[in-house]
């Protein structure tokens, strides 16, 4: 039996459909290495033969089009025209090639395919090119020569990331800096590398990488999977900027886009050899994503494996990330995408509803990744909570080492709408940050960059809202609705970060409560970059009450990392009242108390512990990070003896509870 099943018995009336799903990843991965002639690495180096290739004796270029009657190479070093000397030679299984000696072509050029098929023909940009550019007049994009005399030469070959736990700064390198305009792989390195070091995170999640001709899809409609955004800069910036990071012990992970690709033809790999389903499903309703008007790949063909999975292997090998948060798993697994379906019960899971090539797929990808790199990082972004995606491969799992905690920042923004601050109740917080499978870990985060698109709202924002524009700073008189939101934003961080069982994610800027949302350049907005952008100024300011929540969020990372393997240690709820809004639990020494009520405070309140002296290391009323300062963090606090709980080696500890605050002790002894 599956590991799977014997972790959760309740799976035991869907063994079957289990058991399916690993028989047929095994007889998938069987065939894709030739009953194990092959490694599945092997398998996925198609990026090393398809695409532009410089040689001692030429170029070559090759492509998969079997549908094509007649390709030519046209470009800068040819005026664009279909010449003999540039035609293609077609091999077999639908490749197409074409050898162009070394002095027809130099690094710069641009270039294109013009590909004929039975009825028509157009220009295309090559599926496995590495180097897309966009013309700044015509906007029209084109591949790109990319062949520098000095390639980048990483100095960190050995890096690996630590996930004791794993500590995520989301970012977008085109919206970091804080002018109105696409940021760059150079300023991101020099500028936001040194904020993610010094607040304490030891990985960042990079958006956007993969290139996509729309600004504003935030990276989700990628074009050509195998060239990194030429808006932010160079491959070699982009792998200076990895190389970098790893120095500083940061560990890149990459947010790659494998449930759709752009529906545009002239741009991206639609249509590419005159047919719309090379890549994706033969059936228009399947192909076609109508929630996110793109396409959608049929992972049932040995071909779109080899390219994807090429694809996950050279991003790791050729510019050395080290692993993927993979977006849209929850489209991938569904028929319908999963697009209104509640998911109640485990049938939902195995009710037919699923894609087994997708579920195979994934499971290779994961197999693939931890093949070439044992130490990389695999997430999930998964809404249904499908069982097994966080679990290893033999165990009968997808093989992610994480799942995005998508219910915690759901939970915070439905509570913050929906009730009134004594209405928060204590055993939903608790219910909410710790639900989960004991056997998969977890991402946790109050909020993404989804909780601050454009039509939606950060939590300092929904906590704030207009106050956030006239009572910010500290010269001026504060509201109660700006000492509300500081207050409420620590807490719910605190919670949310020190009950996790994996790692722990924030988006660049909610750290410190950036305003207002996220609007990328469009023509509803008139291609304002206003909201595209970080306002880094406002944290550095002293003046501004932004630094509180900044410094207090480097002093709660702080302290988790100075518990080894905080993730892994036991998390024990000590007490929970919700008729006093208390909250508490341990985690090896420390003790996290919470009192969510809005305006009852509370001295010398009991919570029963392990006996020992207990001394405060972060309280969220402190001075420091905009609170009030009501509690002495010098006072030592010594639980009290109880012969009822003596055996237990148990005392009640006294405690003065401010309303909505939280702080931290650890015991001494």
């Amino acid at each position: 039996m599956l590991g799977i099943i014997k972790n959760d018995p309740w799976l035991t009336p869907f063994k079957k459909a289990i058991e399916g799903r690993h028989e047929y990843y095994l007889k998938r991965l069987s065939h894709l290495t030739r009953d194990g002639k092959i490694t599945l690495s092997d398998f996925a180096t198609g990026y090393l033969y398809y695409g532009l290739h410089k040689t001692p004796d030429g170029w070559v270029l090759r492509e998969w089009a079997p549908n094509a009657t007649d390709i030519f190479l046209i470009g800068t070093f040819n005026d664009w025209q279909r010449l003999e000397a540039y035609r293609f030679n077609q091999l077999e299984n639908g490749v197409w090639e074409i050898n162009v000696p070394l002095n027809k072509m130099r690094h710069g050029d641009l270039y294109k395919l013009h590909v004929s098929w039975k009825g028509g023909s157009g220009e295309r940009i090559p599926a496995w090119c590495r180097r897309v550019v966009q013309d700044e007049q015509t906007k029209i994009f084109s591949a790109q020569v990319w062949e520098p005399e000095e390639r980048y030469r990483f100095k960190h070959l050995d890096f690996k990331a630590d996930t004791s736990p794993l500590l995520i700064y989301e970012t977008h390198v085109g919206m970091a800096t804080e002018e109105e305009r696409v940021g760059t792989y150079n300023e991101f390195r020099e500028n936001v590398l040194p904020r993610v070091k010094k607040n304490g995170y030891n990985a960042i999640q990079v958006m956007a990488i993969q290139e996509h001709p729309y600004y504003g899809s935030f990276g989700y409609h990628v074009s050509s999977f195998f060239a990194p955004s030429s808006r932010c800069g160079t491959p070699e910036e982009l792998k200076a900027l990895i190389d970098t990071a790893h120095e500083m012990g940061i560990a890149v992970i990459m947010d790659i886009v494998h449930s759709h690709a752009v529906k545009n033809e002239i741009e991206g790999i639609a249509c590419i050899d005159g047919t719309p389903d090379l890549y994706f499903h033969s059936d228009p309703a399947r192909r076609y994503h109508s929630a996110w008007d793109s396409l959608c790949f049929d992972y049932g063909k040995d071909e779109v494996l080899h390219f994807l999975l090429s694809n996950c292997k050279y991003w790791l090998e050729e510019f050395k990330f080290d692993g993927f948060r993979f977006d849209g798993v929850t489209s991938m697994i569904y028929y319908n995408h999963g697009l209104g379906q509640a998911f109640t019960e485990y049938g939902d899971y195995y009710d037919g509803g699923q894609d087994g090539d997708a579920i195979c797929y994934l499971t290779l990808a994961n197999q693939l990744i931890h093949e070439v790199n044992p130490h990389a990082v695999t997430i999930a972004e998964e809404v249904s909570g499908m069982p097994g995606l966080a679990l290893d491969i033999e165990s009968g799992g997808y093989g992610f080492d994480y799942r995005m905690a998508m219910n915690i920042p759901d939970f915070w923004i439905k509570i913050i709408k929906e009730q009134r601050d004594e209405e928060w109740s204590t055993s939903a917080i608790w219910w909410e940050t710790t639900n989960r499978r004991a056997d998969e870990k977890t991402i946790s985060y109050a909020e993404s960059h989804d909780q601050a698109l454009v039509g939606d709202k950060t939590i300092i924002f929904r906590l704030i809202d207009a106050d956030m524009y006239w009572h910010m700073s500290k010269l001026m008189e504060s509201t109660l609705t700006v000492d509300r939101g500081i207050a409420l934003h620590k807490m719910i961080r605190l919670v949310t970060a020190t009950t996790i069982n994996g790692g722990y994610l924030t988006f660049m800027g909610n750290e410190f409560g950036h305003p207002e949302w996220i609007d990328f350049p469009r023509e509803g907005n008139n291609w304002s970059y206003k909201y595209a952008r970080r306002q880094w100024s406002l944290v550095e300011d002293s003046n501004l009450k932004y630094h509180y929540l900044g410094d207090f969020d480097r002093a709660m990372i702080t302290l988790m990392c100075s518990v080894p393997d905080f993730q892994a240690t036991p998390l024990v709820k000590a007490w929970d009242k919700e008729d006093d809004n208390i909250l508490a639990y341990l985690r090896k020494d420390l003790l996290f108390v919470y009192n969510f009520h809005p305006k009852k405070s509370y001295s010398d309140y009991g919570i029963l512990v392990p006996e020992g002296e207990y001394e405060m290391v972060l309280d969220t009323d402190d001075k420091a990070f905009g609170g009030f300062g009501r509690n002495d963090a010098s006072v030592q606090h010594f639980t009290h003896y109880d012969a009822l709980y003596a055996k237990e080696d148990k005392g009640w500890l006294k405690l003065y509870l401010p309303a909505r605050t939280a702080i931290v002790l650890r015991k001494k002894s």
